[in-house]
C-alpha cells in the first residue's frame, strides 16, 4: 500500500464526488452547492466563495483519503469494496454531525436550527443528511461518497501489488 496511491485516488474520488454533486444539482435532484458552502465560510462574494470552495474541497478530499489510507493500513487491507463501506460512513458522518454540529460552529453565515428569525445567513440549516436542500439529496450524498471511497480503496489496493 503507497500512501501516493491514496492521493492520487483521493483526488481522483474528489473529481467524481464534485461532479457526481454538480451533476445531480443540475438536474434538480439537490439544492446543494458543496463549492459554495465551503467557500462561503472564508468570502462572502459568490463567485470567489465557489473557487474558494472548490479548493478546500479537493484539499479535504486528499485529507480525507490519508484518513482512508490509514484505516486500510491498520486493517492491513484496501479493496474497492472496502473503500466504498469507508464512503459509506463518511457520508453518514458528513450528513449528520460534521453539517449539523461542526461546520455551522465555524462557518459565520451558515444559520443552524438555533439561528434567530430576525438573523439573515447566507445559508439555510442542512438539517439531517442535508434534506433541506432536497429530498434527493441523502442519496445523491450517500452515493458520491460511497463512489469517492471506492475509487480510494481501488486505486490503494493497485498501488499495492
Amino acid at each position: 500500500m503507497s500512501v501516493w496511491s491514496a492521493l492520487v485516488g483521493g483526488f481522483a474520488g474528489t473529481i467524481v464526488l464534485t461532479t457526481t454533486l454538480a451533476g445531480a444539482s443540475h438536474l434538480g435532484l439537490t439544492r446543494m452547492d458543496l463549492p459554495f458552502l465551503l467557500g462561503t465560510a472564508f468570502s462572502v462574494d459568490r463567485p470567489k466563495a465557489r473557487v474558494i470552495g472548490y479548493l478546500v474541497h479537493f484539499v479535504t478530499g486528499c485529507a480525507f483519503a490519508l484518513g482512508y489510507y490509514a484505516l486500510f493500513v491498520a486493517i492491513g487491507r484496501a479493496t474497492w469494496w472496502l473503500g466504498g463501506l469507508f464512503g459509506l460512513g463518511h457520508a453518514l458522518f458528513a450528513g449528520t454531525a460534521l453539517v449539523n454540529t461542526l461546520l455551522p460552529m465555524v462557518h459565520p453565515r451558515m444559520g443552524s436550527p438555533l439561528t434567530a428569525a430576525d438573523e439573515a445567513p447566507l445559508l439555510e440549516a442542512p438539517g439531517f443528511m442535508l434534506l433541506n436542500y432536497g429530498l434527493g439529496t441523502p442519496i445523491v450524498t450517500i452515493l458520491a461518497h460511497v463512489l469517492y471511497g471506492a475509487i480510494i480503496g481501488a486505486f490503494v489496493s493497485l498501488g499495492s501489488g
